[in-house]
């Protein structure tokens, strides 16, 4: 009796809302299928929130490994974009590597079996077409997320330091005041002539929690332990930062493709620049400045205050 792998998978990119594209659902018709055909299922494998274009999938890659060691005969999924939506994916799995190990991949719903070697250019189009969808989906998204920066709502993960995000709209700034007062400290140390690493050496020395140290506090989780010492850079950030005057700076950075995670820089004349989004927590006077100052540092005495 030939042994069967299952495989469910789930993430925002399938967002239907159907009860039907749900991980159970998936599971309960895979293992009906299987024991209709008499397989021996080996293990059930799922990765939820985890987009098809992604090769670094826990359990996908777990299933992967069991493939190489022959554990089982046969990868069963609903459709073959709940395996992968990507077309070179698709291509190194279903049609080199599987034949190689003696793996047969099946779908339920769309009909894909490579032990049929009729439907393999049935099998290549649903490749495209998974990566095609996935590709408008990526420019669906930006599109909308590019309008709400032009809006000036704030879509960042975190709100920047000094401020949280509001609890009746997540889109909006409100300040925190005890950072507040920290940021405008660092505002007036800066003009009283300290370097940015002198200004991040006297917040240390005072015991002025971190920005990361604050977050964790508020259970923010940052995925690492946080900072307790303040940087040069991380002033820097503060003190060219024109959020602290109301406005909102978006746009930054993109993906470099729809395939990737990897981001990279956008030219300055293409952020999105929205002025007056939300409560400043400087005078525009003072941030102008800082931002002379810091240019004329830059050109006098390069490294020793900026």
């Amino acid at each position: 009796m030939p042994k069967v792998a299952l495989y469910c998978r789930l993430s925002v990119e399938d967002g239907t809302g159907e009860e039907s594209e749900s991980i159970r659902n998936q599971r309960m018709m895979l293992i009906a299928y299987a024991q209709k055909k008499g397989w021996e299922l080996y293990d059930i494998y799922e990765d939820e929130d985890y987009s098809g274009l992604r090769e670094d999938r826990p359990s996908f890659c777990r299933m992967i490994e069991d493939a190489k060691k022959k554990k089982f005969h046969i990868i069963l999924c609903k459709t073959q974009s709940r395996f992968t939506r990507s077309a070179a994916t698709a291509e190194h799995y279903l049609h080199e590597k599987f034949p190689l190990w003696g793996i047969r991949f099946v779908t339920v719903v769309d009909g894909v079996d490579t032990a049929n070697k009729e439907n393999k250019k049935a099998r290549q189009i649903n490749s495209l077409v998974n990566e095609w969808y996935c590709e408008e989906l990526s420019e669906n998204i930006r599109s909308v997320l590019r309008k709400k920066m032009e809006l000036g709502q704030f879509l960042g993960n975190y709100a920047p330091y000094g401020y949280e995000k509001d609890l009746n709209d997540r889109h909006h700034l409100v300040i925190l005041e005890e950072e507040a007062k920290v940021v405008q400290y660092i505002f007036k140390l800066y003009l009283s002539g300290l370097s940015c690493k002198k200004v991040a050496d006297k917040l240390t020395f005072e015991n002025i929690p971190t920005p990361s140290q604050k977050k964790q506090r508020r259970g923010q989780d940052m995925g690492r332990k946080p900072s307790v010492r303040w940087g040069a850079g991380t002033i820097r950030k503060i003190l060219t930062n024109p959020v602290y005057i109301g406005h909102m700076v978006q746009g930054k950075e993109q993906k470099i493709s729809f395939k990737s995670t990897k981001t990279m820089e956008v030219p300055k004349q293409h952020w999105v620049v929205v002025k007056n989004t939300h409560a400043p927590i400087l005078s525009e006077k003072m941030f102008e400045k800082v931002q002379k100052t810091m240019e004329s540092n830059r050109r006098g005495a390069r490294g020793q205050r900026v």
